[in-house]
Parts: C-alpha cells; structure tokens; sequence
C-alpha cells in the first residue's frame, strides 16, 4: 500500500519530469526563460514558495519595501527554476560555461594549486548557478567532486543523482561516501562543499548578525589534508544566461570556527550584492528562531 507521503512523492516528481520533458523540447534560452517563468509564477507560489521567503527577508531585511519585497520573490524563485533546468542542459550548460573566463583573486591561487598537485576545498552557497564554477572546471580538466544529499523523493531522485553526476565525482553522503571523498582529497584532487543551509550539529555562528548553525566541514577538511580553501560563486549576469565567475582570496587556516566564519561573512557580503540570486527558501536562522521563542511554562 503507498502511503498519502509516497502519493505526494510520486505526484511532484511526475509534475517535475513533465516540465522537464516538456522544457527540453524548446530552444535553450527559451527554455531557460520558460521555467524561470514557470517556477516564479506557478509554482512558487503554490509550493508556498513566497512565505518562506518573505518570512526570511523579514527577519534579517526589515528595512525593505513591500515592493522590493514582491520583486524579490518573483526573481529569486525565477533564478531557482532557471538553476533547476540548466542542471538537466547538460550539453548546452556545459558548453555555455566552457566559455566563461574565471575571475578574482583566488583563480591564479587554484590554477598554481593544481599544477602543484595540491588539493583545494571549494565553498560556495545556493546563490546565482553554484554548478556553474564546477561545470567550467570540468571544462578544464579540473573535475571537483561533492558529497552528495540525496533527494527525500524516491521518484524524482535517479534523475537528480544522474544529472549531479554529469559535472564531476560525486559521493553519497554516509560513511562510504566520505571515505571516498577524503581519498579523491588525499590524491591531490578537490572538493566542494555547498553550505549555506541549517545543520542541527553546526557550530552557532554569524549569519546576516544573527546566530545560524553551520557546518564547519569544509574547513575541518582543508586543516586537515592541508587543503587551500577557496569561496567561488557562478553569479548570474543580467542576461539571464551567462555567470559571473568569481574566486575570492584563499581563507588562511585557523580554527574551523574562525575559518567557517570567514565563508560566512563572505557569502553574506555576495548575497547582499545580488539579493534576488540567492535560495531565501531555506530555514537557515532556526536556531535564532529557537533562541527568540517564549519559554513554555
């Protein structure tokens, strides 16, 4: 018997892989344009999208107008569907990155790494297209391996893994999967490590001024297989299709927490540029919204 979780389940991954079907037939700006379009006028809104959103600008952007507010949640989850459907684009999003010239100081920093078959610990958040850097290194001959999340939903999840799968090494999260990144770090390879979201067992550190639980392994890992650690971003241009890719300075290695700081408040500074290219759809302050909470007598 399938339970009411499993008939969600199976009923949002069908609704998935028809857009997905029906989006791959088109043109490939036009598709772009088309989910984007999708995602921020109808299902955003209906998946409730919005709230989440709202309620997180609320909390760390009191300042911002109702209409910036509106013009926020239209464009972050039109981002959203446009990342969703490059990330099943393969050969088009592939080739589109190849041609993208990376940027910043920390470009010179990894290209000297990899011809010294040194190993780098990438981070970066779900801002602007976070496949976007890892497509354009697979272009060069730099594959960077993940520690992969699968998905909850059984149905949609093979494609999912299968399209995660096309930019590089990946590795299932759990104790074999670690095993296996750890060696891919040894052998001087890299890594990269998505995270911006809540993580009951992180460190409460700064987010946006407030306390965020975050997860201090990306650099618990450059510490400790001596590792550069770089924040990258792929920052969506204002044509809708092309990035920004931009290498900051290395994080110099000190305690985790100091270290994890640092990504942190870089991240916080690049979102605060491009607001609208960031997933305000995450429950990233529920530890401030722990500490807020009235005691219950």
């Amino acid at each position: 018997m399938i339970g009411r979780s499993s008939l969600s389940d199976r009923f949002l991954s069908w609704i998935a892989l028809g857009l997905l079907r029906v989006a791959l037939r088109m043109p490939y700006m036009l598709r772009i344009r088309f989910v984007g379009w999708t995602i921020s006028r109808v299902f955003g809104p209906l998946a409730g999208l919005n709230k989440r959103i709202r309620k997180n600008l609320a909390l760390v952007m009191p300042e911002l107008s109702e209409a910036e507010v509106r013009r926020l949640c239209l464009a972050v989850t039109n981002n959203m569907g446009r990342t969703f459907i490059e990330s099943y684009s393969h050969g088009e999003f592939l080739r589109l990155c190849a041609d993208l010239p990376p940027e910043g100081p920390g470009w010179e920093v990894v290209v000297a790494a990899r011809k010294a078959n040194k190993p780098v610990v990438f981070f970066t958040g779900h801002l602007g297209n976070y496949a976007a850097p890892r497509a354009t290194l697979l272009s060069r001959d730099y594959p960077v391996g993940v520690l992969y999340r699968p998905l909850s939903n059984r149905f949609f999840e093979p494609f999912h893994r299968a399209a995660i799968e096309k930019l590089g090494p990946t590795f299932a999260r759990g104790s074999a999967g670690l095993g296996e990144m750890v060696r891919h770090l040894k052998q001087g390879n890299s890594i990269a490590f998505t995270a911006d979201q809540h993580v009951y067992e992180g460190a409460s550190l700064r987010f946006f001024g407030l306390p965020a639980a975050t997860a201090t392994s990306a650099a618990r890992l450059a510490i400790k297989y001596e590792a550069i650690l770089v924040p990258v971003y792929g920052i969506r241009r204002p044509d809708g299709f092309r990035f920004d890719l931009v290498f900051e300075t290395p994080v110099p290695p000190c305690e985790p927490e100091a270290m994890t700081q640092a990504l942190n408040d870089s991240l916080e500074a690049m979102i605060r540029k491009h607001p609208e290219q960031w997933m305000w759809t995450h429950r990233r302050w529920k530890l401030a919204e722990q500490l807020n909470q009235p005691p219950n007598w």
